[in-house]
């Protein structure tokens, strides 16, 4: 996925109020003073735990729009170490629908048809693809961003969620009536850090999800994890990492 327009760089002052964030374009020579700073809009309700941090180099784009009050997006996150991170958590299913149609997912690759946004479960859900093929059971995707790596726990090691996540839980419920009705249900991490290379769910984040997560592996939920190739000029799902869940 080309991104919709050229992102520019800038360095992060401070995130807030949830929706915002005050940068530094790197057009500028230097912090000289308030004026300086543009705000552009955050697209990520979670934590963005190890995803940003003063003085960090971020990616954003401008949508050209004078009518939006803050017309920048903020896209990317650069860490110290020079691994790229999505924090605009609304591309990750942009990312999966153009992986699902080259038959990037291969798990996946039999299917045709593919739906977005289709209502379904007993607890007034939206799934984020519904996959369909003659002879083959609806296949249900609900895709998650994973962008959290903590190395604390090991080396490219990520998690999710980075939040307590209620919501998730009752995906993965929805999940799990799926595969009793005798459809096929997946659960799929779109990895949006170029540092992580496995993922785990996060117990000492959310326990309660974790529990629902077991729940779900041993009523048949599949559960997958494929990493993004992420640069200021593209993202592409590329390849399939490890789940490891104990």
């Amino acid at each position: 996925m080309r991104w919709s327009s050229p992102l520019q760089s800038a360095t992060l002052i401070k995130r807030y109020k949830r929706f915002m964030a005050d940068v530094v374009p790197e057009v500028m020579p230097e912090l000289v003073s308030e004026s300086a700073q543009i705000t552009l809009h955050c697209p990520n309700t979670g934590s963005m735990k190890n995803c940003m941090g003063e003085g960090w180099r971020v990616w954003y784009s401008d949508s050209g729009n004078p009518k939006r009050k803050y017309p920048c997006t903020w896209e990317l996150s650069e860490t110290p170490e020079g691994d790229l991170i999505c924090v605009n958590t609304a591309q990750a299913n942009r990312i999966v629908k153009e992986a699902l149609e080259q038959k990037v997912v291969t798990e996946l690759a039999a299917y045709e048809s593919v739906k977005a946004e289709v209502k379904y479960g007993a607890e007034n859900s939206r799934i984020d693809f519904l996959l369909t093929q003659s002879g083959l059971p609806d296949c249900y995707v609900e895709v998650k961003s994973a962008t959290l790596l903590d190395e604390t726990f090991g080396k490219g090691l990520g998690f999710f969620p980075d939040a307590v996540s209620a919501r998730g839980q009752k995906h993965l419920r929805e999940l799990q009536q799926m595969v009793a009705e005798g459809h096929r249900a997946v659960l799929l991490f779109c990895v949006n850090h170029t540092g992580i290379e496995q993922v785990s769910v996060a117990d000492h984040i959310d326990g309660a999800y974790g529990e629902v997560l077991r729940e779900a592996l041993a009523s048949g939920v599949e559960v997958l994890a494929y990493k993004a190739d992420i640069d200021a000029e593209a993202i592409t799902l590329r390849q399939p990492i490890p789940v490891v869940i104990a």
